[in-house]
């Protein structure tokens, strides 16, 4: 069993691409559950709800989105992983780190501390970072409606975010895998297929 997370600023391609993924490892005859972040359970998804649509200060907002993946991990992840199953996730704590972190201004180290103390020792095998320049994202988000308070946000947030990202997959090249999910659908797949299949 694996945990591979998808990562990247709004508007990246994770959402395009996320199913795609899945059906590759599937393709390799294991079983693989797809699920997000914020989000995956119930009690997290409505946490979801509040954390993208409702004002509020950089902690409360981190302390939210750390209560919600500690019932996606307790509740779906690892049991998921303990059955012998995949698990594929539309972001989990690098984005914690990224958005909160990069772009709020989050002290690193009560970030580290949080993970150590919700999820400690326990990292995703894989980790994909969808990377386009910010503009990229920015104009492909701006085709759907309503956007969420991030999507909303500067363009300088997202620059920031995408520099904190940048910042963890050069300190962890074994985990990650950087995309350039500047190229067309088709070329991406490729380089996806090609990455889950060396899994």
């Amino acid at each position: 069993m694996k945990f591979l997370t998808l990562e990247g600023v709004d508007g990246a391609g994770k959402s395009s691409h996320i199913e795609f993924i899945a059906d590759a490892v599937r393709s390799k005859g294991v079983h693989a559950i797809v699920t997000r972040e914020p989000g995956g359970t119930e009690l997290a998804e409505r946490l979801r709800q509040t954390i993208l649509s409702h004002p509020m200060s950089p902690i409360l907002e981190t302390l939210l989105i750390f209560a919600a993946r500690t019932d996606h991990v307790e509740r779906v992840i690892k049991p998921a992983l303990a059955s012998g199953q995949w698990v594929i996730c539309d972001r989990f704590t690098d984005a914690t780190m990224a958005y909160q972190g990069g772009g709020r201004g989050v002290d690193a180290a009560r970030l580290a501390a949080l993970e150590t103390w919700t999820h400690p020792g326990f990292q995703p095998d894989v980790t994909l970072l969808f990377d386009v320049p910010v503009a990229v994202g920015r104009s492909r988000v701006g085709h759907h409606a309503p956007l969420d308070k991030f999507e909303r946000e500067e363009a300088g947030f997202h620059e920031r975010v995408r520099d904190a990202y940048l910042a963890r997959a050069a300190a962890d090249p074994t985990r990650f895998r950087i995309v350039d999910s500047t190229q067309p659908v088709d070329a991406v797949r490729v380089t996806l297929a090609s990455i889950v299949a060396a899994l």
